[in-house]
């Protein structure tokens, strides 16, 4: 392999690059990204760009050491392998370019909502930057969908003086996520801030003056922020042979259908063994670990990516941590304060956790990982006591 271009200048792409170069790969690397930024961390965008303490989170990279040519400003817009052998051609709005090893690092694009009016999204340095220049105090800032960004941009106008309202489809923040129960432990939060928070409300447009709901209820607002999610960014992909559903389908090596193209961060969706399903994780903790697993792939090497889904947010002052995969869980319960703070929430499956949610108990979150990985069989009586060390309710053999 002489050749290898790397789609999307984010975490992931960043990282497999200095994986690739780490296990020895000698070659030509190009990083390609559609943003004119250095790669740059994302999850600060919400909160420290947001809140005005800084407005750089370029991430650090040795780039004389990486001997890596970065095409910034360059978007990828179509692929087309060769047929009978490796390799290919990638298709950019600057030109084409030849490859015989290609990381598809893409990343995901928010979801705007229909209607003419401006809507802010918080994705790139840039949304962050634009919006937090709109947060002007008295601003009428009105946030569509209580997820994790939404609660954490949400806190930051507030904390900028805004008059903040947020608007929930489901009957709880977060209920996609943890489940309705669960998320519904964080609403408290958003009165304490001075939040206004309305659920069970839909948004059918985002016109000049805020946004409409189903209903045809208008909601009055300066600044809109929509907040819904996001989609992997793969429909360049279109025509290339490629399996894509919903991202890019990878198996447990993260080797797509050709072996010479890996896909990694939250443009793909890998193969679990743990889990026994494909998993669609676009968390920066993914981005972060599972380049070492693409490079080692890309390069030829026996490699799988398995690790317990990880995800952390900051949420109106309290840190909020979630690990593991709740589908194959049976039951739930708590340990810690039943008002929702200095809690933890575990799922089981029988007497083995399968997920994780904590606020503000950074221990059982580092615990409760282990545990997890493990598949250990734990005494559930311990796990609900909050003054006993999750790792104690092991069950001895």
């Amino acid at each position: 392999m002489r050749n290898v271009i790397v789609v999307g200048a984010g975490l992931a792409g960043l990282r497999t690059a200095e994986a690739l170069r780490a296990q020895g790969y000698e070659g030509g690397l190009t990083l390609v990204g559609a943003e004119p930024h250095a790669p740059y961390d994302r999850p600060p965008l919400s909160k420290a760009v947001l809140a005005g303490a800084t407005d750089d989170t370029t991430l650090p990279a040795d780039w004389d050491a990486l001997a890596c040519v970065p095409r910034l400003g360059v978007r990828a817009r179509a692929l087309r392998p060769h047929t009978g052998r490796l390799g290919g051609v990638l298709e950019t709005d600057a030109g084409a370019l030849e490859y015989d090893g290609l990381v598809l690092a893409t990343g995901a694009t928010p979801v705007r909502l229909p209607g003419e009016g401006p809507q802010h999204v918080v994705r790139t340095l840039d949304d962050a930057r634009g919006l937090r220049g709109a947060l002007a105090p008295g601003a009428r800032v009105v946030v569509i969908g209580a997820g994790w960004i939404g609660a954490e941009v949400a806190g930051a106008a507030a904390a900028r003086g805004c008059r903040v309202t947020v608007l929930e489809s489901a009957a709880a923040p977060l209920a996609g996520a943890l489940g309705t129960a669960a998320g519904a432990l964080t609403a408290p939060w958003y009165a304490e801030a001075g939040v206004a928070l309305r659920c069970g409300v839909a948004v059918a447009s985002v016109d000049e003056g805020g946004p409409t709901l189903a209903d045809g209820t208008r909601v009055a607002a300066d600044v809109v922020v929509t907040g819904v999610g996001a989609r992997p960014e793969v429909d360049w992909l279109d025509g290339s042979g490629l399996a894509v559903d919903r991202g890019v389908v990878v198996d447990a090596s993260l080797r797509t259908s050709r072996p010479e193209v890996v896909a990694v961060g939250d443009c793909a969706a890998w193969w679990s063994r743990r889990y026994g399903r494909r998993l669609l994780v676009e968390h920066w903790d993914t981005a972060l670990n599972a380049p070492e697993t693409a490079a080692a792939s890309l390069l030829g090497h026996d490699a799988v990516y398995d690790a317990v889904p990880y995800f952390w947010s900051e949420q109106f002052g309290r840190m909020v941590q979630y690990a593991g995969h709740q589908a194959a869980a049976d039951r739930k319960v708590s340990r810690g304060a039943p008002d929702g703070s200095d809690r933890a929430v575990l799922w089981l499956a029988g007497d083995r956790l399968e997920a994780v949610l904590t606020v503000d108990r950074p221990r059982d979150l580092v615990q409760a990982r282990r545990l997890i990985a493990d598949g250990v069989a734990l005494d559930v009586d311990l796990l609900t006591d909050p003054d006993v060390p999750l790792r104690k309710a092991v069950r001895t053999p």
